[in-house]
C-alpha cells in the first residue's frame, strides 16, 4: 500500500513545478525547459495519486456512516453498497499508480541494435538463428517498427551464423530487452535421416542505440584496420580495401563491417553498432554495481542464462525465467504470439520491482 505522504508528496511537487512554471521570467531558458520536461513527466503520475487520495477519502466517508450509530438502516445499507465498488476501484488505481512509481528505464523510449549469434548445434543452430530473426523481424512489422539489417554472415545450410540489425522505433527496447540471452531449441534437423531430436541454441543481444550525447569516443582509443572483404572461403569480394575492423582498445571491443562496397559506409555502420556496445557495457557496469545491494530483476539480460525453449515436437515454447509455457509455437514464430511472452515477463518485473519499494519503503 502507497503511503497516503507519498501521495500528498506527489502532488506537492506538482503544485510547485507549476508554480514556478507560471512565473517564466523569473527563470532561464534551460531552467525552463527542463522544469517543463519534469512537470509533464509528473503529470500521469499526479493524476494517478490524486485518484487514489480521492478514493480514500470516499472510502473515509462511507466507513464513517456506517459507524454512525444515528445513521438510518437504508443509508447504512446504500454506504455498504457503495464501498465495495469504491475499494475495487481504490486496488486498481493503487496499482496503477504503483506501476507509474517504477523507476523508469532511460533507455526504454530508444530504438535497438539486435543481434542474433549461432550457438551450439552447428547447421541447425545458424538455421534457428534465421527462424529468431525472422521472428523478430515480423514483429517489429506488426508494431509499425522499421528494421534494417547491418551485417550478415550466412549459414551453410541457410540460416545464419550471424547477423545484426538496428530496429528503429518509439519504445523498441522497452520491449525487446527481455529478448537478450540464450534461446534453445529441440526439434528434428532436416538434415538428421534417424528422426532423431537435436538441441541446439542461439543468442539474442538487444543492445539500445545510444545518442552521440551517451557515448564520448576518443578517437585516440580506436585501433581501425582496412582490408579487402572477403566472401564464403575467403574468395575475395571486393577489389579494394573497403572492410573495417574497429578496435577500442580501453574495452576490447572488436567490430567489423564488409557489407558495403564503400570504406566510409563500413566505417559509419561498424562506429554505430560500436557506440551501442560500449553503451551497453555502461549500463550493465551500473546495473552490477546495483545488483550487489538487491536481487536480480527478470530481463537483465544476462547472455550467458538459458532464458526460453522452443520445442518443436510438443509445439511449445517455454520461458524458464518466469515459468510460462505458451503451446502457441507457431504463432510465436510468426511474432504474432510473442507479445503474450512479453507482456508476461513485463508484469513479472513490474511485480517484482513493486515489492522491492515496498522493502524499502
Amino acid at each position: 500500500m502507497i503511503p497516503d505522504e507519498k501521495v500528498t508528496q506527489i502532488l506537492e511537487r506538482r503544485h510547485g513545478l507549476e508554480q514556478r512554471l507560471q512565473d517564466p521570467a523569473a527563470l532561464s531558458r534551460e531552467e525552463f525547459a527542463n522544469i517543463s520536461r519534469d512537470y509533464a513527466a509528473i503529470g500521469p503520475v499526479a493524476a494517478a495519486a490524486l485518484l487514489v487520495r480521492d478514493l480514500r477519502a470516499e472510502i473515509a466517508d462511507l466507513n464513517a456512516i456506517l459507524e454512525d450509530r444515528d445513521s438510518e438502516a437504508d443509508m447504512k445499507a446504500l454506504a455498504e453498497e457503495e464501498l465495495v465498488g469504491v475499494k475495487r476501484k481504490l486496488g486498481k488505481a493503487e496499482a496503477d499508480l504503483s506501476i507509474l512509481l517504477i523507476p523508469k528505464d532511460q533507455a526504454d523510449d530508444r530504438s535497438a541494435i539486435l543481434e542474433i549469434r549461432a550457438g551450439t548445434g552447428g547447421d541447425e543452430a545458424a538455421l534457428f538463428a534465421g527462424d529468431l530473426f525472422r521472428m523478430y523481424q515480423r514483429y517489429a512489422e506488426a508494431r509499425g517498427w522499421k528494421l534494417d539489417i547491418m551485417s550478415a554472415s550466412a549459414g551453410e545450410v541457410g540460416g545464419f551464423k550471424e547477423v545484426i540489425a538496428s530496429v528503429a522505433g518509439r519504445g523498441v527496447f522497452a520491449r525487446l530487452k527481455y529478448e537478450s540471452g540464450v534461446h534453445r531449441v529441440q526439434r528434428v534437423p532436416v538434415t538428421e535421416s534417424g528422426g532423431r531430436i537435436h538441441t541446439s541454441a542461439a543468442t539474442v543481444a538487444v543492445l539500445p542505440e545510444p545518442e552521440d550525447v551517451d557515448v564520448k569516443v576518443d578517437e585516440n582509443d580506436l585501433r581501425i584496420d582496412v582490408y579487402r572483404s572477403s566472401g564464403p572461403g575467403g574468395q575475395s569480394v571486393n577489389t579494394t580495401d573497403s572492410a573495417v575492423r574497429i578496435t577500442h582498445l580501453p574495452t576490447g571491443l572488436v567490430v567489423q563491417q564488409q557489407d558495403e562496397k564503400s570504406q566510409h559506409k563500413n566505417k559509419a555502420k561498424a562506429m554505430k553498432i560500436l557506440r551501442a556496445r560500449l553503451y551497453e557495457h555502461e549500463r550493465e557496469r551500473v546495473e552490477s554495481e546495483r545488483a550487489k545491494t538487491r536481487k536480480g530483476m527478470v530481463g537483465s539480460g544476462d547472455r550467458s542464462e538459458r532464458i526460453r525453449t522452443y520445442n518443436f515436437p510438443q509445439g511449445r515454447v517455454t520461458d524458464h525465467r518466469i515459468g510460462l509455457t505458451l503451446h502457441k509455437l507457431d504463432q510465436i514464430l510468426e511474432g504474432v504470439g510473442l507479445d503474450e511472452i512479453i507482456d508476461a515477463l513485463i508484469a513479472e518485473h513490474q511485480a517484482s520491482e513493486i515489492a522491492r519499494m515496498e522493502e524499502t519503503a
